[in-house]
């Protein structure tokens, strides 16, 4: 028999305590990092986490700006393609313009016709002025002839019949005075009070041909502000008319983050606290430093396209999220490039003190809130309305004044 096997196995008491230390000294092992892990989240919550509000429910946005069509047509060029960076004031589409260069003419020529029938007319009240003026010359005279004769006749210097005849020939003058005056009274009240340029038949006119030049001139549409060209469906040969959607063109040298807070984190957000924003798109290896601009006056619900009626008796509560608005410096997206629609992780510094909950710190003062582009749209056509204008009117004398009858 050999020497293993004299030794005894051991007793299970002796066993049953060994696995109970060794339990007890895991559990002791686990408590122990339970209690370092508290203590390390409760230190790190009261030094840092207690004074910060944090979410990965934000999400990089900023101003789209819309590209469509002013005017109908056929497309027959696209200047511009996806990625690609347009100026404000580039061609970005071009449209046949063949249609609007004849409605252009047609109205260029429907001006002058008005400017010519209205400058006729002032010429006609001029024409009817003097030949009122030269009536009531005649009747002057035959008045007074017929008063000589009045006085002659007692004394039989003059003979009934030839004062009967001037009696009778100012009646006749009389009458073409009248029908005189009436005509002259009727265009008056055409033309009267206002100059041929400045009559409503012209003014209609030339507001057409304004119209109609704004037309022909949006034929070539432009780039209302700057930046890269996204989403194009401008194709050659499509037909497009008024307010068609052809591109969008993102600024991105302003952009914003739009973090949605649960509800019960927004009691002390306020405008103007400093955010710290992280974009996947860097691997969290730059961290934007931006600052809180505004607080979106409402949850997300209410502007659905089906807001909830929790009247009904459906009703779930859940806890809401409220948009809260955070600028990123332009220096930094300058540097470090992103795009509207990146994930986000955000977290502002709600200890910091901040503005009124009523106010906002955004502001409309970059360039793709204005736009001059079209401008100078109207001043060119008003200046060529004004040049054919001048070149049809044939005589510019001011109308003339007709003497009051007596």
């Amino acid at each position: 028999m050999s020497d293993t096997d004299a030794i005894p196995p051991p007793a299970p008491q002796l066993i049953e305590e060994s696995l109970h230390a060794q339990r007890t000294r895991r559990l002791a092992i686990v408590a122990l990092g339970l209690g370092l892990a508290g203590l390390a989240y409760g230190g790190h919550w009261w030094t840092t986490a207690r004074h910060w509000v944090q979410t990965d429910n934000a999400y990089v946005t900023g101003n789209l700006v819309p590209v469509a069509a002013q005017a109908g047509g056929i497309i027959t060029q696209v200047l511009f393609e996806e990625t690609q960076f347009v100026t404000r004031g580039e061609v970005l589409v071009r449209l046949d313009a063949n249609e609007a260069t004849t409605v252009l003419g047609q109205a260029r020529g429907r001006l002058g016709d008005a400017v010519r029938r209205i400058n006729a007319l002032f010429i006609t009240q001029r024409q009817l002025a003097d030949k009122l003026a030269a009536r009531r010359a005649r009747l002057d005279v035959v008045r007074h002839d017929l008063a000589r004769y009045r006085r002659a006749v007692p004394s039989g210097a003059v003979s009934k019949q030839l004062l009967e005849n001037a009696e009778d020939h100012v009646r006749a003058l009389d009458a073409e005075v009248r029908e005189t005056q009436a005509e002259y009274d009727a265009l008056d009240a055409q033309i009267g009070g206002t100059t041929v340029l400045a009559h409503p038949t012209v003014e209609l006119a030339k507001h057409e041909f304004i119209h109609a030049h704004l037309e022909y001139a949006r034929q070539q549409i432009r780039a209302p502000a700057s930046g890269y060209v996204a989403k194009r469906k401008a194709q050659v040969g499509d037909r497009v008319k008024h307010g068609t959607h052809l591109m969008t063109i993102v600024p991105l040298d302003h952009l914003w983050v739009e973090a949605n807070l649960r509800e019960t984190d927004m009691a002390e957000v306020r405008p103007g606290q400093p955010a710290e924003v992280r974009v996947d798109l860097h691997g969290g290896t730059h961290t934007f430093h931006g600052t809180v601009e505004g607080l979106v006056p409402g949850t997300g619900s209410p502007f659905a396209l089906l807001p909830p009626d929790n009247s009904t008796g459906n009703f779930i509560h859940i806890i809401e999220r409220v948009p809260v608005r955070i600028a990123l410096p332009a220096d930094d997206l300058r540097e470090h490039p992103i795009r509207p629609g990146l994930s986000t992780v955000t977290k502002i510094r709600v200890t910091e003190g901040g503005h009124s909950v009523w106010s906002s710190l955004a502001k409309a003062d970059t360039d793709e809130y204005q736009t001059d582009v079209y401008d100078h749209e109207l001043t060119d056509a008003e200046s060529l309305a004004q040049d054919i204008m001048k070149a049809n009117l044939v005589s510019r004398s001011p109308a003339v004044m007709v003497p009051s009858s007596d």
